[in-house]
């Protein structure tokens, strides 16, 4: 009688044991994937970046080179509008991505080709899609790496998201205070939430897409980049960054009330 509870007691204990190095197993095969996954994101990126660079990307990055072959581009656009505005899309996502400088003149681009209302749509949409990318793969797999790379840089602006995380990722979509990447990498480092960020982002970037989109639509009349940092762009933008960030005053000022302190009787 007594044999049977010990039995019972060595076969819960293999079992355990058993369950014990499933588990060890599987972390250890989600390990191997996570890191497997991160190196194949790493080579993507090296190989996209040096792929742009040794192809000369950048010499088609400017106004110059839009001008010259705007006749060439908009007669492929013609025959081929579809396929020209996926690839026009998937060119902005993997800039976007891989944080390749140009995205003002792809935007020009963009507005010349498909007109300001298309042209804009689409770059709002592709670009939100490439720092969604960027902010999922630092949220997922690159935290640490990013974190150290970025750190004092990420200081800056990672404060801000802790007061109210929408309307200062709007502010600093609306205004380009930090670089673009910058701005994609930080609030995942802060832990801001996925669709806070896409929704701030789809809107923040909106009023700019479509004013560079509208100037590459008359991109014949424009001459020189200077012409696209002129004075009333630049009022617009900082008016658009204030409203943006009037939510967030208007907090401090009704939390400065609230801790004020209170006339005597």
């Amino acid at each position: 009688m007594d044999q049977v509870p010990v039995r019972t007691a060595r076969a819960m204990k293999t079992e355990t044991g058993k369950s014990e190095e499933k588990a060890d197993d599987k972390s250890g095969a989600q390990g191997g994937r996570g890191r497997a996954l991160r190196i194949a994101v790493v080579l993507i990126f090296a190989g996209g970046l040096v792929a742009f660079f040794a192809l000369g990307g950048r010499d088609y990055l400017n106004l110059e080179t839009l001008q010259a072959q705007r006749e060439t581009l908009r007669a492929y656009v013609e025959q081929n509008y579809a396929l020209a505005l996926a690839g026009g899309m998937l060119i902005y996502i993997l800039a976007t991505t891989f944080s390749i400088p140009g995205a003002i003149f792809l935007t020009l681009a963009m507005g010349f080709l498909f007109g300001r209302w298309i042209g804009g749509c689409a770059v709002i949409l592709a670009a939100t899609i490439g720092a969604t990318l960027v902010f999922l793969a630092v949220r997922y797999l690159f935290a640490d790496t990013v974190k150290r790379m970025v750190g004092k840089r990420a200081e800056k602006i990672s404060a801000g998201f802790r007061e109210d995380a929408f309307n200062y990722l709007l502010f600093l979509r609306v205004v380009p205070l930090f670089p673009f990447w910058l701005v994609n990498v930080v609030p995942a480092l802060a832990e801001v939430p996925a669709r806070t960020f896409i929704l701030a982002t789809l809107i923040g970037i909106t009023p700019g897409s479509f004013i560079f989109a509208n100037l590459g639509q008359s991109l014949a009349e424009i001459e020189s980049a200077r012409e696209l940092l002129s004075t009333q762009n630049l009022i617009a933008f900082g008016l658009l960054g204030l409203f943006a960030l009037t939510p967030v005053l208007i907090k401090k000022i009704r939390k400065g009330r609230g801790h004020a302190p209170k006339k005597k009787e």
